[in-house]
């Protein structure tokens, strides 16, 4: 792969909104955001977090360069703001929300001439930790894989009081893989017959999310 449009979310969501992929001149985006301490020194801890908004129209040896990267807003505070993030973030959100679903006019420098424009929300790139602030799911317990969700195979250490995710990985093999028949490596005389758990997608994942009523930001 050496541009994003030649990976598979990139093609699937074309496939998906036949609509919308006519015009190259709709925008793609990518968000990106991650926390920092600008004093460098944990004596006066301070979260500074820049939310970047990524345009991948461009070609690949400038979609990546700072003057294509859009910052577009700062979340300054004495701590990092946790799940707070989505009250900070809503702005942000309905602004991308309305060059969705309504068409925004538009003009083209390039041809001298206005056009209707609108932009998708392509996927968004954090670490692991800003990835749970970001999507609400949490990072912390058994239930800290958001791809099995509850269908984990996570436990607790009797001693430490950890949850611990060893041996989880095996039933993502293939069927005839010998890892999951060793019987002294991993856990001693267990052999993993167990398929991985089914992934959600789209309108799936939108049905589990909609169960949830009543949702207050910044909670």
């Amino acid at each position: 792969m050496v541009h994003p449009s030649d990976g598979e979310a990139w093609k699937h969501f074309n496939s998906v909104h036949p609509h919308f992929s006519p015009e190259s001149r709709n925008m793609r985006l990518g968000l990106c955001t991650d926390g920092f301490n600008p004093f460098w020194s944990f004596i006066a801890p301070y979260s500074y977090w820049p939310v970047i908004l990524t345009v991948y129209n461009l070609p690949l040896g400038m979609c990546m360069r700072p003057e294509f990267m859009f910052l577009s807003m700062v979340i300054p505070g004495p701590s990092s703001p946790g799940w707070h993030i989505d009250a900070c973030l809503r702005p942000l959100i309905d602004e991308l929300m309305q060059l969705w679903p309504f068409e925004t006019l538009t003009y083209d420098i390039s041809r001298k001439q206005n056009f209707v424009m609108r932009a998708a929300l392509m996927w968004t790139i954090n670490d692991f930790p800003a990835y749970g602030m970001v999507s609400g799911w949490s990072m912390h317990g058994k239930l800290t894989c958001p791809y099995c969700m509850e269908n984990n195979k996570a436990f607790t250490l009797i001693n430490g009081g950890k949850a611990s995710f060893f041996y989880c990985h095996c039933r993502f093999l293939p069927p005839n893989h010998r890892y999951r028949k060793n019987r002294k490596d991993f856990f001693v005389g267990r052999v993993e017959k167990d398929v991985a758990p089914p992934r959600l997608f789209g309108e799936k994942l939108l049905d589990v999310v909609s169960k949830y009523d009543d949702i207050v930001f910044g909670l």
